[in-house]
């Protein structure tokens, strides 16, 4: 297995060209920015987690982690950990019952989990070497201004998403 790259979130923001949602990831030295564009519901979990917005009732990933709390088990880390056709998978580690469990997931719902349950959130150095690879129409029909874009990003620009 490909090294681990410790990630963190810097920000959540909109694409300027498709208003789609973007949760960009950081290491600690800023050498690698993984930007991950994801659907509106998931960005909303993230969203709502990062601002510690407390919803009267559970949500899809408070469910989740409320679970697995209850079946004793716990998330000790995500990884997104492959990159294909344009596509980030993502694996969930649980440990339950002196078992570890590797659970399939969309990156985004890795996420949204390991902000709710203090997990460390990592990814794989062949995804990141891949990942800077893809040319950036793959990603976005007019790629080249999203790239400039994103790497024109401070921190001021990473403020809080708007819904």
């Amino acid at each position: 297995m490909s090294e681990l790259v410790p990630m963190t979130i810097k920000g959540l923001m909109l694409d300027p060209v498709s208003n789609s949602p973007i949760v960009v990831l950081k290491d600690e030295e800023e050498k690698f920015f993984l930007p991950i564009w994801v659907g509106i519901f998931e960005a909303n979990a993230i969203a709502l987690q990062l601002e510690n917005v407390a919803t009267p009732r559970p949500m899809t990933h408070d469910l989740l982690k409320n679970m697995i709390g209850e079946l004793e088990g716990r998330v000790t880390r995500i990884v997104i950990n492959d990159l294909r056709d344009s596509t980030f998978f993502a694996q969930i580690r649980v440990l339950t019952g002196g078992k570890t469990l590797e659970v399939d997931a969309r990156p985004s719902d890795a996420i949204a989990l390991a902000l709710r349950t203090e997990a460390p959130i990592f990814v794989a150095q062949a995804v990141l070497d891949q990942a800077q690879t893809i040319s950036p129409e793959s990603v976005e029909e007019e790629g080249e201004r999203s790239k400039k874009w994103l790497e024109r990003l401070d921190t001021e620009d990473l403020g809080k998403y708007k819904m």
